[in-house]
């Protein structure tokens, strides 16, 4: 049994994580400041001594919970639309959080450490699907450039150091216990105005979505097989789809007719400052590991509605709107 700490593991992605760890049989220690995550995504655990939850802001350190084999680091603002307007909240839990963990891991004598990072240090790039070793790279949000700083500060951790790093480069994860996002969001408006549904940018946006499930495979395969100090791993769907056939996907999952899309553009098309247009990552590497996503896009788009839309408690989160149906 491994001893493995998680944190934002209440969060979307680190919950599904946590699930995993714990059918694998590891004994797994959440940290999560609760701000975006639920302890409600954990209740299945709760109890069992094998596993322990504590709150606490990484970004003024990390509790002292002894020795770990093993750290994930996955507590982030994972809103990036909020880094135009306060940089300082990205910085905060995002790089100086990621700084408090690297100094937990040289302190604690973890062997690996694996980093949630994302398709956002690549800005917009010229080679699609870009591959890992694609340059220079130049983050045009600052959730980009933050995940890009806490890149380098666990490269230079793991060379000082002596332990292993992994870090994930993610495309959009889609799935249940998500609270933001495109789809999440469409159907909150769906809720609110069956008969509109506003969408942020031109709508041609087109973007590669994975399911979490595909998601935590990837992450658990990669820190289990890596072997470099510092290995690097793309993580996202072998396609991508536009941000119109997204909307499309939710208003047939609501089985709502006659619905009035309507863009409402935004910087070069853009939904929002530091949006990337166009993004699709080369998964070969870490296919070369043995992973592969089971869905595509369309795929991950449609199953994650579903969930989110059968979730109990989602219409709670969306606002207490009853689910439209059709006419």
């Amino acid at each position: 049994m491994a001893r493995v700490l998680v944190t934002g593991g209440a969060g979307f992605i680190g919950s599904h994580l946590v699930d995993r760890l714990m059918e694998r049989g590891e004994e797994v220690i959440v940290v999560d400041d609760l701000s975006s995550g639920s302890l409600g995504n954990l209740s299945r655990w709760a109890g069992r001594p094998e596993f322990k939850f504590l709150r606490a802001d990484l970004s003024e350190g990390v509790p002292d919970i002894g020795s770990v084999d093993a750290i994930y680091h996955l507590a982030a603002d994972p809103e990036v639309r909020t880094g135009s307007a306060d940089p300082g909240r990205h910085y905060r839990r995002n790089v100086l959080a990621t700084f408090n963990v690297l100094e937990y891991a040289r302190r604690s004598g973890a062997r690996v450490l694996a980093f949630a990072s994302t398709s956002t240090v690549y800005g917009e790039p010229s080679a699609i699907p870009t591959p890992e070793d694609y340059g220079p790279l130049m983050p045009i949000s600052v959730y980009g450039a933050t995940k890009l700083a806490a890149e380098a500060m666990i490269s230079a951790y793991a060379y000082s150091y002596g332990f292993r790093a992994v870090i994930f480069r993610l495309a959009n994860i889609v799935g249940s216990r998500s609270g933001h996002g495109v789809i999440y969001d469409f159907i909150g408006k769906l809720m609110s105005n069956p008969g509109e549904l506003e969408v942020l940018g031109d709508g041609t946006q087109s973007k590669s979505y994975l399911h979490v499930d595909d998601c935590v495979d990837a992450m658990l395969i990669g820190a289990d097989g890596s072997r470099d100090r510092v290995s690097i791993y793309n993580v996202g769907s072998e396609d991508r789809i536009s941000v119109l056939d997204i909307a499309r996907i939710v208003i047939e999952e609501m089985g709502l007719r006659g619905v009035k899309v309507r863009p409402v553009g935004g910087p070069e098309g853009r939904g929002w400052i530091g949006d990337v247009k166009v993004m699709q990552l080369d998964v070969s590497r870490i296919e070369g590991l043995g992973w592969r996503p089971r869905l595509g896009s369309e795929g991950a788009v449609r199953r994650a509605t579903r969930e989110l839309l059968g979730e109990g408690g989602a219409s709670g989160r969306l606002g207490n709107h009853q689910r439209p149906r059709s006419s």
